[in-house]
């Protein structure tokens, strides 16, 4: 692989538009100068690291490198003494300050990105740099007073002169008889000293030292000499001030020169982090999928001497990247376990130099760590040595016609190819004597066949299609060509030459028929034999496509039919579920209804006297609904429809427990109850307060019918549940309590066992509240804050009584 080869297959266009998704200098340097990898190791590691960072960016995580400057320049800068200045000492924090966060994300995310993870270790916090440096200079740039004691004191005595030297020049400004000699009440400055405008006729009348004038001559500026002391004083502390700074910001420097090999160590970590999450934009951008790469395996020989290389290419529905995604043509490239010479034939803009040029690149790419724009399954072999001749090299400089240019091209890439190489040429043996060109095309596939090394070719060489059919290993391609519409499609396929469609072309284009029939009869029989079959075949697999097409289209449709019909098969269960459990409470009500009126009578009948047989035969007819009442009520009320019949539920279920108004997952199941988790909490219900959830429900996130818990063995009536959580945030404190004392009221007649009570942190002001008011509440059983997955100081957690 050499430079010539990524140019000639328009790598370096590619790189540019990776380098554009980079975020800083030192990432786009690293992408401009990205060269394919002949190691299978290493080109295994890009493509991990490229998948485990489309796989972060796809959750949404934050790993932009924004605030981070290639500052190793400085660093180096620093060990030969070379005083950092303060913009650039911001640049050095906040590319630490950036790093330690990428450093501590990525490392916590290492089940997602073990790859991305153990690059982020190489990542030197500098803990003391960050520390000073923030501890020195604001987010201005300014070096704060507390970076030295002396400093400090040395800023402090600045502003006392100042103010002294302030207050005299407003005394003299403000005298009455100096307002006479002034051209204006204004203090200003002149070479680094405070000045007041005098006029010029009236030099001298006040007492100072000229340091400059108008433009006119009209205006003096003069430093009064009552002045020059505290002028002095405050020039001189103006020095300490900058002697201070400077001694400050040489120990940071010196710091920075200890510390210059892990700033530069971490610059470099963060710019390969840079290019692999470009490299992971850069597929989004381009739709692409991850190759799978693979080495080179070891193929038996056969019986006549044939071995193949066993180098593997598969591209399905590969796609050039620099062409337009909306118009490009995707081809399918592959070669098999008898075949590592593909020889591609069509006509000229038919896309046979595309073709070469998109199976070329895509190589370099894989290798590069790119994914690439094909389907699902692109298997490629990592090869030594990738080596392309494409294109008119034509050059008047060094005298070479564009035979010799492709000759001496091709002689280098005959002298370094193997059995581990990929070589695509086009047009071999083009740009001479057809007949010599021919036989000097087949002598050259020869060589390459023999060297057994992985190579594609375009050529028009009619007689490459016969030698490509005969020689064990090679394989005949063409790109199609529509005769009606006399332009190309673009289309590869592999396994049938090119026709040749001058003639058929030229009888399109309205040539006289005569001279057609004549140059046919020029043709030997046996070429228009062959041309015929070719013709034949092509018509033949077309058909096969189009009815391929047209069977695939019908089972999409079939496959949309039966989704939609299990989807109404769903909803007509939900429903048929639904109405057989209302049917059930409604029967249950009346039975209440009716035992309480016996006991009623039989309060009555006590109270009078009177004997009990009475209501004995009633309390049998009772007992007897009950009994029928505990049969599954879709006997009793309806038949099941068909292929619908209600199934038991079985461990792993999805269930809607009605009681608590939510969704679990049934983990342990008897005949009267199961234990149900819902998210981290377990639970025990009674099979009648569950209800399996169809697919189609789940994914729709519908909610059953709400309807009251079943009966259950306890005096107290059950209400509908108000839910797991009440969300107090943005409620004032004297709003907020009621609405707790009702929900808890609520979620203990639910038979809730806990609720969560959000209520943020803020000031704290209702969290107390709430606690308070918990704390005292007689339903709460207990209560904690909430664990750091819950919201932590944010929630409080309350454990209900439970109902006697």
């Amino acid at each position: 692989m050499n430079d010539k080869t990524f140019e000639v297959l328009e790598l370096p266009k590619i790189l540019e538009k990776l380098a554009a998704y980079t975020d800083f200098s030192g990432g786009r340097e690293l992408a401009r100068t990205l060269r394919p990898t002949p190691y299978l190791d290493e080109a295994l590691e890009r493509q991990q690291e490229t998948t485990e960072a489309r796989l972060l960016l796809e959750q949404g995580t934050n790993v932009s490198l924004g605030g981070v400057f290639d500052v190793r320049e400085a660093a180096r800068a620093a060990i030969r003494g070379v005083i950092v200045e303060p913009p650039t000492l911001l640049d050095i924090l906040s590319t630490l300050r950036r790093a330690t966060t990428l450093r501590r994300l990525l490392t916590r995310l290492r089940g997602q990105a073990p790859r991305l993870a153990q690059i982020a270790e190489l990542i030197e916090e500098c803990p003391r740099v960050q520390e000073e440096i923030a501890r020195v200079i604001n987010d201005r740039g300014e070096i704060n007073d507390s970076a030295s004691p002396r400093l400090a004191i040395i800023r402090r005595d600045l502003r006392v002169a100042f103010d002294r030297l302030q207050s005299k020049l407003q005394n003299i400004i403000n005298n009455p008889s100096n307002a006479k000699y002034l051209q204006e009440p204004l203090i200003t400055q002149r070479g680094g000293r405070y000045v007041i405008p005098l006029r010029a006729e009236f030099k001298g009348k006040i007492k100072g030292i000229v340091h400059d004038q108008s433009a006119s001559g009209a205006t003096l500026w003069i430093e009064p000499l009552t002045t020059v002391d505290y002028n002095n004083t405050w020039r001189e502390m103006q020095i300490q001030e900058q002697d201070e700074i400077r001694r400050i910001l040489q120990e940071l420097t010196d710091l920075i020169g200890r510390e210059s090999a892990y700033i530069s160590r971490t610059v470099e970590t963060l710019a390969q982090l840079d290019l692999i999450f470009a490299r992971a934009r850069y597929a989004e951008a381009i739709a692409a999928t991850p190759p799978t790469l693979v080495g080179f395996r070891e193929m038996p020989a056969q019986s006549d001497g044939f071995k193949h290389p066993g180098s593997t290419l598969n591209l399905p529905e590969a796609r050039h990247p620099l062409l337009d995604p909306a118009t490009v043509v995707p081809i399918d490239v592959y070669l098999d376990d008898d075949t590592y010479v593909l020889v591609i034939t069509g006509p000229n803009t038919g896309g046979k130099t595309v073709a070469l040029k998109t199976v070329g690149l895509l190589a370099l790419m894989a290798q590069c760590g790119l994914h690439l724009p094909t389907q699902q399954g692109a298997v490629l072999s990592v090869f030594s040595g990738i080596y392309a001749d494409i294109g008119d090299e034509q050059s008047i400089e060094q005298s070479l016609s564009t035979f010799s240019a492709h000759m001496t091209n091709t002689i280098r890439i005959l002298r370094e190819c193997d059995e581990r190489s990929l070589v695509v040429l086009d047009e071999v043996g083009a740009g001479t004597d057809p007949a010599e060109g021919s036989a000097l095309a087949r002598a050259i596939l020869s060589a390459l066949l023999r060297k057994r090394t992985t190579t594609l070719v375009t050529t028009h060489h009619p007689e490459l299609k016969v030698w490509s059919h005969e020689q064990r290993g090679v394989r005949n391609a063409s790109v199609v060509f529509d005769l009606e519409t006399l332009a190309p499609t673009y289309q590869l396929v592999i396994g049938l030459p090119g026709r040749s469609n001058a003639l058929a072309i030229a009888a399109r284009l309205g040539m006289d028929p005569a001279i057609i029939a004549e140059a046919r009869s020029m043709i030997t029989t046996e070429a228009m034999i062959a041309d015929d079959l070719l013709d034949e075949i092509h018509r033949t697999r077309d058909d096969i496509r189009r009815e391929k097409a047209a069977a695939a289209a019908t089972r999409k449709e079939a496959e949309e039919l039966r989704r939609q019909l299990q989807a109404r098969l769903d909803a007509i269960e939900t429903e048929r579920r639904n109405l057989l459990q209302e049917a059930r409470d409604e029967i249950k009500a009346e039975l209440e209804d009716l035992q309480a009126e016996l006991r009623r009578l039989r309060r009555r009948l006590q109270a009078a006297g009177q004997p009990l047989e009475a209501l004995k035969e009633i309390e049998e007819s009772a007992e007897e609904l009950e009994a029928e009442l505990e049969t599954p009520v879709s006997n009793v009320i309806a038949p099941p429809v068909e292929g619908l019949e209600e199934r038991p539920l079985r461990l792993g279920d999805p269930v809607w427990v009605y009681s608590l108004n939510a969704e679990g997952v049934i983990t342990e199941l008897s005949k009267t109850e199961a234990e149900v988790q819902i998210g981290r909490l377990r639970l025990r219900a009674r099979l009648d307060d569950l209800t399996y959830r169809t697919r189609s429900e789940r994914k729709a996130g519908e909610k059953p019918t709400p309807r009251l818990a079943p009966e259950r063995a306890t005096p107290a009536p059950r209400t509908a549940s108000p839910g797991l959580e009440l969300d107090l945030r943005g409620t004032r404190v004297e709003d907020a309590l009621p609405r707790v004392e009702d929900y808890l009221d609520a979620a203990y007649m639910a038979g809730l066992p806990f609720v969560r009570i959000i209520h943020g942190k803020g000031t704290g002001a209702l969290r107390k509240a709430v606690q308070d008011l918990v704390h005292r509440h007689p339903l709460a059983r207990s209560w904690e804050r909430g664990r750091p997955d819950e919201g932590g100081d944010g929630v409080t957690v309350v454990f209900l009584v439970a109902q006697n």
